[in-house]
């Protein structure tokens, strides 16, 4: 592994050691060297105190009761621009089920070890020795791909109970399974998360859905009863049945949904709202006689109003909250494209926005998927996406140009009439030949040149010009739809 740490670490390492302190990585960084992984943060721990600590780095902070020490390293990379030392700790008494009551400084780094969440993040690296420290067995773990809890699993998630849900965040961006005594403990344990706060859920959510994987951590989550924690909406469409168009149940639809939004690597607004697109549908659940299947009229009005009270409890921004609320509001939008217009194109961008229409379109994808549909992008879709593209562009006209007829008239002293359009028109067609004519120097230059000529040979360029724009608008229409392979 030493060959893949960076000069940054290298040098924290060295000047810990040279300054006569024990220094090993441990943590995350291991586990994802192990796993040929780039790891997204470093960390050391040591048997220096968090004063000599930053004594050997004047360019460090010390902010919190756990010892941790940051070390700014001025490196671009942001995995790297700040690298975390705690020294070796105990911890004792967690009243709250969250932080330990106490903390003293230990003395070795076995001690330090066994206080960690999982066997896989209880590994340390000496990089001058190359030798790992694995007292709990995780390297075979990360072999086996299992998730499992130092020693006791009740004792791990009585001191933490965020532990429960790294568990399951583990599962979903590793793509481990999860050992069975520690999913029991975590199913026994699992109503300690009363006491972790809205914001802490929220960002092993995020993280969850971030993953490779959600569809298997949040089916885990449910499984364990650990899912009401986050959203109970979500426990409550488990077994509902849907219509004929669909093949799963609701939960089923919705996971499929989200990890679709995974696999394309969409936003996390796409995938919250992967997430809860159909939410509303449990309440909205109606059985036909007439059709004799089930119905779930108004369901995307209702999820949007369910979404908002999730969003809001989980404390996302509010910025999130709007978007995401949003796309759940119209993810059921009509497109036929042989029964709408543009301007009906245009209304739905108007409803979500133009900086999130293709993020409804991409929510539109993950739903046909997560139906059970194999082609998740069909003929009428496409060409769907090809209005939009048409409805969101600005058309090829005069009002492209750096100029207009209100300028025209008043720096010429021109009097308004079909002259004005001759002229703007014979420009837009210099323009559409060579865009780096469109600036209003230029542009005054060649009216007082046109407004040389003849009346109808000036009614004739500008003849020439509009016709330029037909073919131009024609020709843009065109390269839209064979975007699209729709043409």
């Amino acid at each position: 592994m030493v060959h893949r740490i960076p000069p940054e670490i290298c040098a924290i390492n060295t000047a810990l050691r040279e300054a006569g302190f024990e220094a090993y990585l441990v943590g995350g960084c291991v586990r994802d060297l192990i796993l040929n992984r780039i790891p997204k943060d470093w960390d050391f721990t040591t048997n220096a105190t968090p004063e000599q600590i930053q004594t050997l780095f004047p360019d460090s902070f010390y902010e919190n009761e756990y010892g941790t020490v940051g070390i700014k390293t001025g490196s671009e990379d942001g995995r790297l621009a700040i690298v975390e030392v705690t020294p070796y700790r105990l911890e004792s008494g967690y009243s709250d089920k969250r932080r330990p009551d106490s903390v003293t400084f230990g003395t070795s780094l076995l001690e330090d070890l066994a206080r960690r969440d999982f066997t896989i993040n209880a590994i340390a690296f000496d990089e001058d020795k190359g030798q790992i420290t694995d007292p709990y067995g995780g390297q075979k773990d990360i072999k086996d791909k299992l998730v499992r809890a130092v020693g006791n699993p009740q004792e791990r998630f009585g001191e933490d109970a965020l532990r429960m849900l790294r568990a399951i965040r583990f599962v979903s961006e590793l793509d481990f399974g999860i050992d069975g005594e520690t999913a029991a403990a975590i199913s026994k344990n699992n109503k300690h998360l009363e006491h972790v706060s809205r914001e802490r859920i929220r960002d092993e959510l995020v993280k969850i859905l971030n993953s490779r994987q959600p569809m298997n951590g949040l089916v885990l989550a449910q499984r364990l009863g650990v899912l009401e924690f986050i959203a109970p909406e979500l426990v409550h469409s488990f077994g509902i049945e849907q219509n004929k168009a669909h093949s799963y149940d609701v939960f089923e639809h919705l996971m499929r949904t989200v990890q679709h939004a995974a696999d394309k690597d969409f936003s996390l607004e796409v995938r919250l709202a992967a997430l809860f697109h159909d939410i509303g549908k449990p309440a909205s659940r109606r059985h036909s006689q007439e059709k004799g299947d089930w119905t779930f009229h108004g369901h995307e009005v209702v999820g949007s109003r369910v979404t908002r009270k999730i969003l809001e409890n989980l404390r996302f921004p509010r910025e999130t909250i709007e978007t995401v609320t949003k796309l759940v509001r119209w993810h059921m939008f009509f497109s036929d494209p042989d029964q709408i217009t543009l301007s009906a194109v245009r209304r739905m961008i108007q409803n979500v926005g133009e900086d999130h229409i293709n993020d409804l379109l991409n929510l539109r994808i993950c739903d046909r998927i997560g139906t059970g549909r194999p082609k998740e992008q069909p003929f009428r879709f496409r060409k769907y996406k090809a209005m939009v593209d048409q409805a969101l562009r600005d058309p090829i006209s005069v009002k492209m140009l750096k100029t207009d007829g209100n300028r025209i008239m008043e720096k010429f002293h021109v009097n308004p009439g079909p002259k004005i359009g001759y002229i703007l028109n014979a420009l837009l067609e210099e323009v559409l030949d060579d865009s780096a004519k469109n600036t209003a120097e230029y542009l005054d230059l060649q009216t007082e040149k046109l407004l040389r000529l003849p009346g109808e040979e000036l009614e004739k360029l500008g003849k020439s010009g509009k016709e330029k724009r037909g073919v131009a608008e024609d020709e843009e229409i065109r390269r839209i739809m064979e975007k699209h392979r729709v043409s």
